[in-house]
């Protein structure tokens, strides 16, 4: 990557953060910037976000070491083993959050639709949902019948942009 020179450097003074500069710049002076500045602050930024999570993590495992035990054992008390707690700690009260994350066995639920369908005579869709899904990659490797059958049904839609910005020798 190409570093800036020292005088882009002092222009830019990125100390202490990169993230006070970049939010005290006009979105103008910004897109201003020369590629060699814009390089720099992405590099300073995706560092000091990289040591943000790495301290955000700490801070959650302290929380843990303090009060996961007393969460658990609070939310056995209520006869739950997920949500939320709130503990007194001093002045303060702790909201101790432990979400539930469900997974379906997809193999299983098929087969369980199929025991309503067939055995019970009765509508799956009043028990689950079902969402139907096709792959980019096969769809645009389906033969060209079988694509016009189901374009009617897809949408293209487009995610936030994203930029990179590498220096000659490092491509």
């Amino acid at each position: 990557m190409i570093s800036p020179s020292p005088k882009q450097q002092k222009a830019i003074a990125m100390n202490p953060t990169v993230i006070d500069e970049i939010g005290s710049l006009t979105m103008q002076r910004l897109a201003d910037l020369s590629p060699s500045e814009l390089a720099c602050l992405s590099r300073d930024l995706a560092e000091q976000k990289a040591k943000l999570a790495s301290l955000d993590e700490r801070l959650t495992s302290a929380f843990d070491l303090r009060y996961g035990a007393r969460a658990a054992q609070r939310r056995a008390e209520m006869g739950k083993d997920t949500g939320a707690v709130r503990l007194d700690d001093n002045e303060f009260v702790v909201i101790a959050d432990l979400p539930k994350r469900v997974k379906w066995d997809q193999e299983k639920l098929r087969h369980a639709v199929e025991i309503i369908r067939s055995s019970w005579n009765d509508d799956p869709a009043d028990y689950v949902k079902t969402k139907l899904e096709v792959s980019e990659s096969a769809y645009a490797n389906w033969p060209r019948a079988v694509r016009e059958l189901f374009l009617p049904a897809r949408t293209v839609e487009t995610g936030k942009p994203s930029y990179k910005i590498q220096s000659r020798g490092d491509q």
